[in-house]
Order: C-alpha cells, then sequence, then structure tokens
C-alpha cells in the first residue's frame, strides 16, 4: 500500500517518517530541488525548532482553533519532536521564552536530522511540482505531477501556506483543496512587518489580492531611514482599530527595513493586517516606559532637565542640543534622531529661542503613535493565516472530510500561532499525525 506525501517541509517530513513506520511504499514529492527550503531560513537561520512550555500553556498560543489541535498536539508533543531531533544527532538548547534552538545554532542541521528521519528504506523522494489530485470514485487515488502520473492509496498535502513563495510556498495546496470541495478561509500575512505612514517612499499598493500590501522593497522615506536599524526592549505597546484599543502587550520592537517588527510587532501584526483587509484605520501607540508610574516618570523627567540645564558641559549649547541629552537618560542613543523628527513639536520658537515643551516630551515618550498605512506581504511574513477550514478536516485523524483518503496538515490549514516556535510545533504535531493515520487507514 502506498502513500504520497506533497511537499517536503516540515509537516511533510514528519508525516512521511511516520506513515513510513506502517505502510509499504512512502512518495515524498518536493517541487525544490532542496528539501525543507523553508526550515533553512526560519529563526533567522537557527530555526526556532520549538517551544518548550507545557502544551497547555501553548495552546494559548493560537488565536483559531486552538481546540482542533488538542488531538495533534497530545499525540505529538514538543517533547516527542525534540527527541526526534537528538536522537538524529542534533543536540538542542533552551532560550529566552522558552524558545528551542540547536546547540549548532545552524538551521541545516535541523533539516539533516528531519532527512534521517523521514528517509527509511521504504521512501522515496521525488523532485516534481504536482499539477492535480486524481480521483476514482469519489477518492484519491493519486498525483498527476508535471512529468508523471503517481498512484496512491492515500495522500496527505503538506504544501505549506503563501509565505516566502521563493521557497516553494504558492499556495498550491488551497488549489488542491478547493477542487475537492474543500472551502479556504480568508488567507492573509501573519507575523509581519507593519509599515507606518512616512515610513516607506512611495507608499503604493502593488498587489490586488491585498489592501494595505507594501512591499519590503519600498525605499525608506527620511523618517524610515532614521529609526532603521534601532530598537525598543521592554516597552509597552497598543493596537488600536478605529480608535478602539484591540490588543495590548508588552515586548520588544524592531525598526527595520520593512517597518516595525521584533517579537511584539509581529505579535500584534496578525489584528493590524485582518483590519487593514478590512478596511479600519489601524494605530500602534508605544509606551518607552510602561513600568514606571505616570507621575513618577513626570518627576524623574524634570529632575534630568534640571541636571541637564546645570551641567557646565551644557554652557553653549541649544536647547535642541540639551533635549537629545535628555533623551540619552531616556532611551538608546541612537534612536533619538528618529524619535525628535517625529515629534518635533517637543520644541517650540524659532533657532535661539527655543523651549522644551516638557508636557509634550513626557506624553511622547509614553504614547509615541505610528499610524499605519500597511504590512510587508506573503514576500517576508512568517506565516499565512487562514486556510483550509478546520471544520472539513477530522482533527483525531486530520483527513478530509470531503474526500476520502486524502489528509491535510501544516501551513495549509486554517491555523495559525504566535512567535516562538509554536507555528513549527503545529506542523510537525499535524504532519505526524496525519502520517500516523494515512498508514494505519490502509
Amino acid at each position: 500500500m502506498k502513500i504520497v506525501v506533497i511537499g517536503a517541509g516540515a509537516a511533510g517530513l514528519l508525516a512521511a517518517g511516520k506513515a513510513a513506520e506502517t505502510a509499504d511504499e512512502v512518495v515524498i514529492i518536493e517541487k525544490n530541488d532542496i528539501i525543507g527550503k523553508k526550515l533553512l531560513i526560519t529563526g533567522k537561520g537557527r530555526c526556532n525548532i520549538t517551544n518548550s512550555a507545557d502544551i497547555e500553556d501553548m495552546i494559548g498560543q493560537y488565536p483559531r482553533n486552538a481546540k482542533f489541535l488538542y488531538s495533534a498536539l497530545y499525540t505529538f508533543t514538543n517533547d516527542d519532536i525534540i527527541r526526534i531531533i537528538e536522537e538524529n544527532g542534533v543536540k538542542t538548547k533552551v532560550e529566552r521564552g522558552s524558545r528551542v534552538f540547536p546547540v549548532s545554532d545552524k538551521s541545516q542541521d535541523v533539516v539533516k536530522a528531519l532527512k534521517k528521519y523521514a528517509l527509511k528504506p521504504n521512501v522515496s523522494l521525488v523532485h516534481d511540482t504536482v499539477k492535480s489530485l486524481i480521483i476514482g470514485d469519489g477518492t484519491v487515488k493519486g498525483v498527476k505531477t508535471s512529468k508523471t502520473s503517481i498512484t496512491a492509496d492515500r495522500v496527505i498535502i503538506c504544501t505549506g501556506g503563501k509565505s516566502y513563495p521563493r521557497t516553494g510556498s504558492t499556495g498550491d495546496g488551497y488549489t488542491f483543496a478547493k477542487s475537492l470541495g474543500h472551502s479556504i478561509k480568508q488567507c492573509f500575512p501573519s507575523l509581519t512587518a507593519l509599515v507606518p505612514k512616512e515610513y516607506k517612499l512611495p507608499l503604493e499598493e502593488n498587489s490586488p489580492e491585498l489592501k494595505g500590501h507594501v512591499d519590503r522593497s519600498a525605499a525608506l522615506s527620511e523618517t524610515g531611514t532614521a529609526l532603521c536599524g534601532n530598537s525598543l526592549k521592554n516597552i509597552g505597546i497598543r493596537l488600536f482599530v478605529n480608535g478602539s484599543e484591540v490588543q495590548e502587550m508588552e515586548g520588544d520592537i524592531d525598526f527595520t527595513d520593512g517597518g516595525l517588527e521584533g517579537p511584539a510587532g509581529f505579535a500584534i501584526s496578525r489584528n493590524a493586517v485582518k483590519a487593514i483587509l478590512n478596511g479600519s484605520k489601524v494605530k500602534v501607540a508605544l509606551d518607552l516606559k510602561s513600568g514606571v508610574p505616570a507621575e513618577e516618570f513626570e518627576k524623574r523627567v524634570a529632575e534630568l532637565w534640571k541636571e541637564v540645564g546645570t551641567d557646565p558641559r551644557s554652557k553653549g549649547k541649544s536647547v535642541r542640543q540639551m533635549a537629545k541629552v535628555l533623551l540619552g537618560k531616556l532611551m538608546p542613543w541612537e534612536i533619538i534622531p528618529g524619535f525628535m523628527k517625529c515629534h518635533p513639536e517637543i520644541i517650540s520658537g524659532s533657532k535661539g529661542k527655543e523651549t522644551l515643551k516638557m508636557r509634550a516630551l513626557v506624553n511622547t515618550i509614553r504614547n509615541w503613535e505610528f499610524d499605519i498605512a500597511g504590512y510587508v506581504g506573503y514576500e517576508r511574513c512568517v506565516i499565512t493565516a487562514g486556510g483550509v477550514s478546520c471544520d472539513e478536516i477530522v482533527p483525531k485523524t486530520l483527513s478530509s472530510r470531503k474526500c476520502p483518503g486524502l489528509y491535510l496538515c501544516g501551513e495549509v490549514l486554517d491555523i495559525d500561532a504566535d512567535t516562538g516556535g509554536h507555528n513549527l510545533q503545529i506542523a510537525f504535531s499535524t504532519g505526524y499525525l496525519a502520517g500516523r493515520s494515512a498508514a494505519l487507514s490502509l
């Protein structure tokens, strides 16, 4: 009995490896010339394999269809993927936020370990592109590729979503599933950069299917250039949609050539992108001193300004120059030019007669607002939100309710999560469960 696995990413390799323990023959079909291409770039090339948190805590990181994942996550846990990785020669370590990485910090080592697990003697790897599925009597009978037809008793779709299309994730799985009667929930980029107004030049939509999409290659404006490359740690972040606060958290923000990124930037991007797609106005507010009570902070700033004014080194300096010294005591020095460019209102008057507006300065540090013009699209987002409706998939087996013999797993499903290894764990757990279920159903 034969099983075909479409895609040799995280989900596909686990599906093939587990299926091969029971099935007579497993064929992996991969469109790229190498396997695990997207895995190689995850975690900035280090591969954040999973998260070491308790399963119940991990489930809290899934904004949609969390209950659907119970069977998959408890059948194949984060401890299980760590065990498989280590049994195949790669030691792991746990870092901040319970993130699990290979000790070597090399994603290619993880891919090699997964390849060892997947490519058992009865598993063959074919580099080809699947064009369609073969259906007979309402059941999946195999696949048609660009070169041939391959018959099979079961087919597992592990094609990923649309993120990073240069790695082969071009939405093929959605096309296959839709052709068999499956519903596709709205897909959109998630864990992606949010682009503030006046951060890029020009801000033009260049994707007819994604309202608000700003290609990452768009040039930075003067403001974007001044902010790019800076980071803010342990700050408060609030997301507003049409003037109402919809999300609040603390974390780290990075200003990049894409826009607002970093762990906190990614965490709010899902709600932000969805709101933009729905035509809503989106705003992000940063509190650079969220851990300090308002009155205490205002008093501290007044004291620091007095110290700057009485410091002998301030003699002969302009108010603007002294304001920079003050800000240097309150935020990273490198971000001050960008901050002051965003907030000219903190200094009033003409040259030589300038005045520092203390109230405005305090307010902008505690409430640095960015109107969001758009977001970076699939070309550089971490994950695709949306996908094949989970209502049409049996959660205990990941088999299709629409077409017997078909199984779906990984990013192609309407499930996504926060950063920290949670999305890869979805791929590993659902891939393993789909592979096991397909093989046991033969």
